[in-house]
């Protein structure tokens, strides 16, 4: 089965589950002020960080640096405040955890490793063999 057709179906479904059990809890409206709170701190801080690595890429543009990181944090950023507004508690962990830069730059360290060896970038030529033809050749290709 293939895996976002599979988170798609078990995201809402472990949502709904947490929502019952700790609205059992709680109560519904301190659940649903709880919900509400959490997406609202969480797109004020995603603002807040958006805005801090937009600053940091001028910065890098500014020293003649291709900003690659503030890009993919600033998608990263992106993603976790959309997670936050979706309501759930599952979501709104994975957005905070997303949007703080020492869990997100945790997160980019498992995703995104770097090569081990450079060899790939020293060797960026074709190897070959080639062999003129003259016109008056008889052989044919």
């Amino acid at each position: 089965m293939n895996s976002i057709f599979l988170i798609i179906i078990l995201v809402p479904i472990i949502e709904i589950y947490l929502l019952i059990k700790i609205g059992g809890q709680i109560g519904a409206l301190t659940t649903i002020i709880l919900i509400f709170t959490t997406a609202i701190i969480g797109v004020y801080y995603a603002k807040y960080e958006g805005l801090n690595t937009l600053k940091s890429g001028f910065e890098q543009l500014r020293r003649n640096v291709a900003p690659t990181y503030e890009m993919i944090s600033g998608a990263a950023i992106a993603l976790g405040a959309l997670l936050l507004i979706i309501p759930g508690f599952v979501t709104d962990a994975l957005g905070f955890l997303i949007i703080f830069p020492i869990s997100r730059k945790f997160i980019f360290n498992i995703f995104f490793k770097k090569p081990i060896n450079n060899e790939n970038k020293k060797k960026n030529f074709i190897d070959g063999e080639f062999e003129d033809i003259e016109e008056d050749d008889d052989r044919k290709i």
